[in-house]
């Protein structure tokens, strides 16, 4: 039994630029202008260490949770409201999917977006329907690096984790995946390079890359799994 993990943003959905509008308006408010080269270093992050940092970049004492909880909210409604007007599902999502579903994978979603955010994903994308579970941030007390978002979901799917496979697009999910003992894909979407995703056991550009036989032989090769079909 072999089981697919997909992070969700960057990766089944090309929220680049809802994120990169919407973390702008939060900078915007507590002071600071933030860049393009500043916000892809960050995304893929859970939002508290994102807003704390927002803090220090503009120079302010971070303030009490409660403020912090109560930005990344806001941020993460204002996200819903641009993604939601024209919903960006990348190329190939729904036909992996739907090609690992047809070879009886497990399927899962690994995310550190909140529950909302997965929910609408799940709703908008063709292939929603075909995640078993999915992980979210509202779910670990550890945001990746650490593997409890990956763990928990092989865990929920009854899939050992060395016969997992983690699709990501951040070098955080990748030594998520390292961690949790899973192999690994990195998907070089928009804002990501070859070379801060070159830890994981392949990196490809595009999803059509990808297909149950190609995954399968990744599992074998990266953690040593037997096939036990």
């Amino acid at each position: 039994m072999q089981a697919a993990i997909f992070d969700l943003d960057g990766t089944l959905v090309d929220t680049y630029e809802a994120h990169f509008a919407s973390w702008k308006d939060v900078s915007k408010q507590i002071g600071h202008a933030l860049t393009e080269q500043e916000f892809a270093r960050q995304f893929g992050r859970p939002n508290d260490p994102i807003i704390r940092e927002l803090f220090e970049f503009a120079g302010v004492s971070v303030p009490d949770q409660d403020v912090i909880d109560a930005l990344a909210d806001v941020k993460e409604a204002d996200f819903r409201d641009i993604i939601s007007g024209e919903f960006p599902e990348m190329p190939g999502a729904t036909t992996l999917l739907q090609s690992l579903h047809d070879a009886s994978w497990r399927l899962a979603g690994g995310t550190s977006a909140p529950q909302t955010n997965a929910d609408l994903f799940r709703e908008e994308l063709g292939c929603g329907s075909l995640f078993e579970t999915i992980v979210t941030g509202d779910d670990v007390t550890e945001g990746k690096p650490d593997p409890e978002v990956f763990l928990l979901a092989a865990e929920r799917l009854g899939v050992v984790p060395n016969h997992c496979v983690v699709i990501e697009d951040a070098a955080a999910g990748i030594e998520a995946a390292r961690r949790a003992g899973m192999a690994s894909v990195g998907f070089c979407s928009r804002g990501r390079t070859r070379e801060e995703l070159s830890a994981a056991d392949l990196v490809i550009d595009d999803l059509s890359e990808l297909g149950p036989e190609v995954l399968r032989e990744l599992i074998y090769s990266a953690t040593g799994a037997m096939d036990d079909s």
